[in-house]
């Protein structure tokens, strides 16, 4: 199949589907002075764990004339969302988030799983198919995997070998991330194997923690099967954020896949969740990630596909990449030596962003780990 009849196969899924959206629990208008509350710790939380530090300084300095105006009978789920809005319009960092949750308990970041839990995370991520909404054969022998997200990354191997043995034996892939949320950036990686060769090591990512002033390298593993060698079309939107726009990052920075629809939403910070008080819990993008061949990353701007395809979820702006880079592996900076400087981050086995949850494809205890992977 030439290049521009699958492109033209690759036009018929750039439509963008509907936004899901989560009911909040009732709740009542928080007063002046539980609101008080709320900001005395939200700006202690801020300045002790946001990635930047200079940054979380203005946004203490701004906010409170913004919450101002917010009205005084405002009920806790409405203040979360206003404040939310107004944290990433003032932080430009769309994994603020404030959200009504009485039941939310903060943990340790080196928490460790009860058995239970993780017994309850692997039948959850079995009921939602490890992430995977479809695998399919397209005309043509080419291949079509829809990835909503990525789960902790020591349950989610299965599935994904499983899916990868499915289309083994087709010309080409195309796999749509338009409405993949995030999630564990060991899991990113651990799917990202599936495209080189055995030997052909890559570094993937890095991802910086502020509270540790350490740096943790993702590169991809050996210990993964089948292996997927034909030429690989990614689908983007703007709904594509996080740890999904890190998977198609991934592949244009490898020169590895093509990506073809819209610009994707620019969420590369990691995030911890933090207690506020009177039922409210915040999450403040405690890392970011850093890209180990552009040194930089797609926060704010998103990821650009090198084929533009306009959608529901917003327009789709900038070129990036070359056709060619959907051929078989070899071309990106292959590993030299062994892993240096590498350090715990909490995002493996952690839960995604909000955008992840809202895609229902994983959802966490209550209680679990604060951690949201970039």
């Amino acid at each position: 199949m030439t290049t521009s009849k699958l492109l033209a196969l690759i036009t018929a899924f750039t439509l963008a589907s509907a936004q899901a959206f989560a009911a909040s629990p009732e709740a009542p208008a928080l007063t002046p002075q539980q609101r008080a509350e709320v900001m005395k710790t939200l700006s202690a939380k801020l300045s002790a764990n946001y990635v930047f530090p200079d940054v979380a300084a203005q946004i203490n300095a701004a906010l409170p004339a913004k919450v101002q105006a917010y009205g005084a009978t405002v009920p806790a789920p409405e203040f979360a969302n206003l404040i939310s809005k107004d944290l990433r319009a003032l932080g430009h960092d769309k994994h603020f988030r404030v959200f009504f949750d009485p039941e939310f308990r903060e943990e340790a970041p080196d928490a460790v799983p009860s058995a239970a839990d993780m017994e309850r995370q692997r039948a959850e991520m079995g009921q939602l198919g490890f992430g995977l909404e479809k695998v399919q054969r397209l005309p043509g022998n080419v291949a079509y995997v829809e990835l909503r997200g990525f789960g902790p990354p020591d349950l989610v191997g299965p599935g994904y070998a499983a899916a990868m043995t499915l289309v083994n034996g087709s010309d080409a892939l195309i796999l749509d991330l338009r409405r993949n949320g995030g999630g564990a950036p060991g899991a990113v990686a651990l799917w990202m194997s599936h495209f080189f060769a055995l030997g052909d090591e890559r570094h993937l990512n890095d991802i910086y923690t502020r509270s540790t002033d350490k740096t943790q390298q993702f590169w991809t593993t050996a210990a993964v099967s089948p292996r997927y060698s034909k030429p690989v079309y990614v689908l983007t939107s703007a709904r594509t954020f996080s740890g999904g726009e890190e998977c198609a990052y991934d592949f244009q920075t490898q020169k590895r896949a093509v990506l073809v629809g819209q610009t994707t939403g620019g969420g590369a910070n990691a995030g911890d969740r933090f207690v506020l008080g009177h039922g409210l819990v915040i999450n403040i993008p405690t890392a970011r990630a850093i890209n180990p061949v552009t040194q930089t990353n797609w926060e704010g701007r998103g990821g650009q596909a090198r084929h533009r395809r306009a959608g529901r979820a917003g327009p789709a702006d900038g070129l990036c990449g070359h056709p060619e880079d959907a051929g078989g592996p070899g071309q990106g900076p292959a590993r030299r030596g062994p892993v240096e400087g590498t350090a715990g981050h909490g995002g493996e086995g952690r839960e995604p962003d909000a955008g992840l949850r809202n895609a229902a494809v994983i959802r966490r205890p209550r209680s679990g780990p604060g951690r949201c992977a970039a």
